[in-house]
């Protein structure tokens, strides 16, 4: 997949990309070194490929730097944006792309925590970091984005809600981040081959990826969606800071 971003054109540009270590985060904050940024993978416990992916970028003529902190932890969010005001100064870019829910093992209310708290919390965090003309990028599901209007995959339920409710949490800020001269778009796809997360509903629905692609027609693949990730963080913010990316005919319209 081709950088949707042109090279230099972020030239002077600070990006963060949560769950960036791996998957649409990895390739999204690609992206944004190689059209020029100064770029922070931020991962959870992925240490090595976050160092990984900051040596492929600084070995590409980029500048990145390897950041640990878990979104559920306030300290440690504190922490992550402490460091990227001691290197960087500020941020320009802000994506707002780790979630999960469907892991084994976890509180009954992780999903909650981590798609909605956590991204609120992050959010409030960063504002003193974000300088006016910055942007904010938060990345959803077609499926958690309609669910009050559309039926999803009883497995993925409780992700859908808590994500849904993570977005009207962060959409109920726009008026304090306009106020700051800060952006927000949210971008909305399909399901994405690929991932994590349809690699976990296969497994607990089999056939549940081939039928959603035959519904839509055409599913996007980590590096496609993640490119559309990217151009959000340039391009102009939609009249109701939605990006879709995909085909959204089979979903209801929210009134």
């Amino acid at each position: 997949m081709s950088n949707p971003l042109a090279a230099g054109s972020l030239s002077g540009t600070r990006a963060l990309v949560t769950g960036s270590s791996r998957g649409i985060g990895a390739d999204t904050v690609r992206y944004l070194a190689e059209a020029g940024a100064k770029v922070v993978v931020n991962y959870r416990n992925k240490e090595r490929r976050a160092l990984q992916l900051v040596d492929a970028i600084e070995a590409a003529g980029g500048e990145a730097i390897a950041i640990g902190a878990d979104l559920t932890d306030p300290e440690s969010v504190r922490g992550m944006f402490a460091t990227v005001g001691e290197r960087f100064g500020g941020l320009d870019v802000l994506v707002m792309n780790a979630s999960g829910g469907m892991e084994s093992g976890m509180a009954e209310d992780y999903a909650l925590k981590l798609n909605r708290d956590a991204q609120v919390d992050l959010l409030t965090a960063a504002l003193p970091l974000l300088a006016p003309g910055s942007r904010v990028v938060f990345v959803t599901s077609h499926q958690a984005h309609f669910i009050n209007t559309t039926e999803t995959m009883p497995e993925y339920l409780p992700v859908a809600l808590s994500k849904r409710a993570g977005e009207d949490a962060l959409r109920d800020m726009i008026p304090q981040l306009e106020a700051a001269g800060v952006e927000f778009v949210v971008v909305s796809g399909d399901m994405i081959e690929g991932t994590i997360t349809a690699t976990l509903l296969e497994r607990s629905n089999p056939g549940a990826l081939s039928a959603r692609k035959e519904s839509a027609g055409k599913l996007y693949n980590v590096a496609e969606f993640a490119a559309e990730v990217a151009a959000a963080a340039v391009d102009p913010v939609p009249s109701d800071h939605t990006r879709y990316v995909g085909d959204v005919s089979g979903f209801t319209p929210i009134s």
